[in-house]
């Protein structure tokens, strides 16, 4: 069995006007939501064995905060075919991921990741939000077998399920506001 987690890039900030969809880093609630979701993954010891992330700088922003946060040692992989892809396009890149890899974490956008989720499961997802985190666990042992419907939710996560409460283990790992 491969897992696989389909992560939407931090808030991203619409500031500056003269910069490309491409160029657009995060805002500071990005950031902000990148430390909390980072140190609820890390309690949780949830960490890859290979990030993919796209290069768009909102995403590689992210890939890489969230890579450090959970003490990820390995490469992260940024792909110009990550940003703006086709579900399939999606697909084709894991096919060609080593199988030694057991868990994978993909950073990118929406509608792509909510469309892959939808294909790569039976129940309807119906968005992805911004630091969404979808874990998709796939019924195969190969990535090259990786098909509509093989897989399932293991879990669904984002910022807003913290907005109210966050458990005293997240907030102390947090940096603190000055």
């Amino acid at each position: 069995m491969k897992t696989l987690y389909l992560i939407r890039h931090a808030k991203s900030d619409w500031s500056d006007g003269s910069l490309s969809d491409f160029e657009r880093g995060l805002k500071k609630k990005g950031h902000k939501d990148l430390d909390t979701i980072s140190s609820y993954m890390s309690l949780q010891r949830l960490k890859p064995d290979l990030i993919l992330s796209s290069l768009a700088l909102r995403a590689q922003t992210t890939a890489d905060q969230l890579g450090k946060k959970i003490g990820y040692e390995g490469r992260i992989h940024y792909m110009e075919e990550l940003y703006n892809s086709r579900p399939e396009t999606l697909m084709n890149i894991l096919t060609l991921q080593d199988d030694s890899y057991e868990t994978i974490f993909l950073v990118g956008h929406n509608p792509e990741l909510t469309e892959f989720a939808n294909f790569l499961i039976e129940t309807n997802f119906s968005k992805l939000p911004t630091l969404g985190v979808l874990a998709i666990n796939l019924n195969i042992d190969s990535w090259n077998d990786i098909s509509e419907k093989c897989g399932e939710i293991d879990f669904f996560i984002q910022p807003k399920q913290f907005k109210y409460y966050m458990p005293k283990q997240i907030r102390t790992t947090l940096p603190q506001e000055k």
